[in-house]
């Protein structure tokens, strides 16, 4: 806990996959069309197959269990707002930022985003952390 401090900022890139969003709907049993048919999803106005959202912001997942604060985080909440969608085989940036530290109950609150590879704001979110001992 003494090591987190406002500011810290950790991040990592990911390249999402086809390969991850057919593993997802396997997992999820989410087999929307826009996500599953390249058809169907050319007649939207995406034009293309998009990535689960909850796809994409299950990264916070390993923001926090590898990275923000690591081994000793145990995520207990989790607001995000998807603004734009993720493209398959499309680069993205997942960053996290110490905006708050409750030594007392021992919370940590991060703002986590998800960018694309041209810094356009997919996800923008808050991430509330227990700290174990």
């Amino acid at each position: 806990m003494e090591d987190i401090e406002q500011g810290l900022r950790k991040t990592f890139r990911v390249n999402v996959t086809e390969s991850m969003v057919n593993e997802f709907a396997k997992l999820t049993g989410d087999y929307a069309p826009l996500h599953m048919d390249e058809e169907y999803a050319r007649k939207t106005d995406f034009k293309h197959r998009i990535c689960h959202g909850m796809l994409i912001g299950s990264f916070f997942s390993r923001l926090i269990g590898m990275h923000l604060p690591g081994k000793n985080g145990l995520l207990l909440s989790y607001s995000g707002n998807h603004l734009l969608p993720c493209l398959l085989n499309q680069e993205i940036v997942v960053e996290g930022v110490v905006v708050g530290k409750s030594n007392a109950t021992r919370i940590i609150t991060i703002k986590a985003t998800v960018k694309d590879g041209f810094g356009k704001l997919l996800v923008d979110g808050i991430v509330k952390v227990l700290m174990m001992k």
